[in-house]
């Protein structure tokens, strides 16, 4: 399966409305992969969930990744063991060149590359790799997305750095139109 270049993170607490209803206008502003953050949630809620992102996103081919789950495509956080069954795609969160390292040596289908700048979303982790040590850190896992404090605008140097693409969470959980600005400066 070929990567897309933007992954929406969900984040409820950040949403403008009903989490599926914010996926949903972020699905018909174009976005194809959306990654179900939010581990909080009650086993049958995060269920339910799964199921109502999943009737979004297949009509458009789109994939839904889920966060510390089993099942086909599925994210885990840096520490987070992996699956004794491999997934058919699987994705890590990392903060540094170990974590990238394990990452690529785990046989991941990409990472998620953070923070690249200060962002409220994402406290604790940091300080903020910039552009600059995003590029450093690029080559040494799999597959890298940008996440943290990304903006559009900054996506073209991200890219030039090594970046697949990007993750996004706050900015489209706030206002999922900001999506086409995203593909827009992701190119073909």
């Amino acid at each position: 399966m070929r990567l897309p270049r933007l992954v929406v993170v969900t984040d409820r607490t950040q949403a403008a409305g009903p989490l599926a209803d914010v996926v949903t206008a972020a699905v018909d502003a174009g976005a194809r992969a959306v990654l179900l953050r939010d581990r909080d949630l009650a086993e049958d809620d995060r269920a339910a969930l799964t199921a109502d992102l999943r009737a979004v996103l297949d009509p458009v081919g789109g994939l839904l990744v889920v966060a510390g789950a089993t099942g086909d495509a599925v994210h885990l956080a840096a520490a987070e063991p992996f699956p004794a069954v491999r997934p058919r795609l699987v994705g890590r969160s990392c903060h540094s060149a170990a974590e990238l390292t394990r990452a690529r040596e785990e046989g991941c289908d990409w990472a998620f590359l953070s923070p690249v700048a200060p962002t409220a979303s994402k406290p604790g982790y940091g300080p903020a790799l910039g552009v600059e040590g995003f590029a450093r850190l690029a080559s040494l896992g799999p597959p890298p997305y940008a996440l943290g404090g990304v903006v559009p605008a900054d996506v073209p140097a991200l890219l030039a750095a090594g970046a697949h693409g990007v993750a996004v969470m706050g900015p489209v959980m706030r206002d999922p139109s900001v999506v086409r600005e995203y593909l827009t400066a992701l190119g073909p």
